[in-house]
């Protein structure tokens, strides 16, 4: 057995998912919507299976996704991409793991930014890279000039950044951006840049593409996902964008992982894409009044939450909130006493983890946040005595 995977713990979504299971309890921990999605994207799916191929795809997808991608960006963000610069993937991890696999050698230093998503350390490990951090703390998780120069270093290869960021929320803005494409440029390393979050984003934090930074339109993979775009996390459609210097190597690994993704979910992607802005605009309000009606009632039940700016998260300060244990002991408690399952931030870290933020799904629909509002308080309540 190959001992990097063989000696992974389950990981912590699993883990609270199944204590959920186990206890009967109401599920804020794994982040997936139960409301949210567009009907008639379903809809087009249903009858691509139907009525169309249910084949083999193009290895890099349908050409039909491929320039709706393309023109999506192009409409949305104002990236001046083409369909040829497009690979499509069976999902946002399968587009991570293709890139890492192609641009990662033996030995190579790659830089990332814990917390972080649980699956770039494995990848990056079985690629045979060697990890360095940038650690984000609490309550502002910001980037800072210092903290780049100490990770990135001469042999610097690659730089994984996720942004909007799960599992903080932030939206990283245009000072902390330039800072990153600055260590880029200076060590001439690539940007895996996962993005899946670009359309969650609320308030005043625009979502600004690090490839549009100066000198990273060249050194930039942009990782997107259906999934997060049409709440159809199950669909598992995802996609790079990158020149063709980075998107041809990044298409040939992907081409030994799984080859093709589902041809009738790419002809509803395709479809999907192209809905006018109101539907991007009322999905965002709906998650974004989901949020405060979970941001109000935290509050009300004695929580200091963590400012949200985007993703379908928002996290509670459970020291500033009168709780002394630590994020582990209350995520296990509150799911086993109190029929609440979050997710504790110490398993985003590799080393050195924050222990007193908890993080919670806000993407449900009114019924079970208000459930889980009921747990989170009688869970405060047996902490604070």
């Amino acid at each position: 057995m190959n001992p990097l995977f063989s000696n992974l713990s389950t990981s912590i979504f699993e883990r609270m998912s199944g204590l959920a299971r186990e206890h009967g309890a109401i599920n804020l921990g794994q982040g997936f919507p139960d409301f949210g999605w567009p009907e008639d994207v379903v809809a087009n799916a249903a009858h691509a299976i139907l009525h169309g191929s249910n084949q083999y795809a193009p290895m890099r997808g349908l050409p039909e996704l491929r320039e709706a991608i393309a023109a999506h960006y192009v409409k949305h963000q104002g990236l001046d991409v083409s369909a040829g610069e497009v690979t499509v993937t069976s999902g946002a991890t399968e587009a991570l793991a293709s890139a890492i696999m192609a641009l990662v050698s033996e030995g190579d230093e790659v830089v990332l930014f814990q917390p972080l998503y649980d699956a770039y350390v494995p990848l990056v490990r079985r690629a045979g890279g060697v990890p360095r951090f940038v650690r984000l703390a609490p309550p502002d998780w910001r980037i800072t000039a210092d903290a780049l120069e100490e990770a990135f270093t001469e042999r610097t290869k690659l730089v994984i950044f996720n942004n909007p960021h799960n599992p903080t929320a932030r939206v990283f803005d245009e000072e902390e951006l330039r800072k990153l494409a600055d260590a880029c440029i200076r060590h001439d390393a690539i940007a895996l840049s996962d993005e899946v979050w670009e359309h969650v984003v609320f308030d005043d934090p625009k979502h600004v593409p690090l490839s549009t930074l100066p000198g990273m339109r060249q050194r930039t993979v942009k990782v997107g996902s259906a999934g997060k775009i049409f709440s159809l996390t199950g669909w598992k459609v995802g996609w790079i964008v990158a020149s063709p210097e980075l998107a041809v190597p990044v298409s040939k690994a992907h081409q030994f992982l799984t080859f093709a993704t589902a041809t009738g979910l790419q002809a509803a992607v395709a479809y999907g894409l192209g809905k006018d802005d109101a539907y991007f605009t009322t999905m965002r309000q709906r998650f974004k009044e989901a949020r405060d009606v979970m941001a109000v009632g935290l509050q009300e039940a004695g929580f200091v939450t963590l400012p949200c700016e985007g993703t379908y998260f928002i996290s509670i300060d459970l020291k500033a909130s009168g709780i002394e244990a630590d994020d582990l002991t209350f995520c296990d408690r509150a799911v086993a006493e109190a029929g609440v399952a979050a997710i504790p931030f110490a398993p985003f870290y590799e080393d050195n983890p924050v222990r007193s933020v908890v993080r919670l799904c806000f993407a449900k629909r009114p019924e079970t946040i208000q459930a889980g509002l009921a747990g989170l308080k009688a869970a405060g309540n047996m902490f604070r005595g």
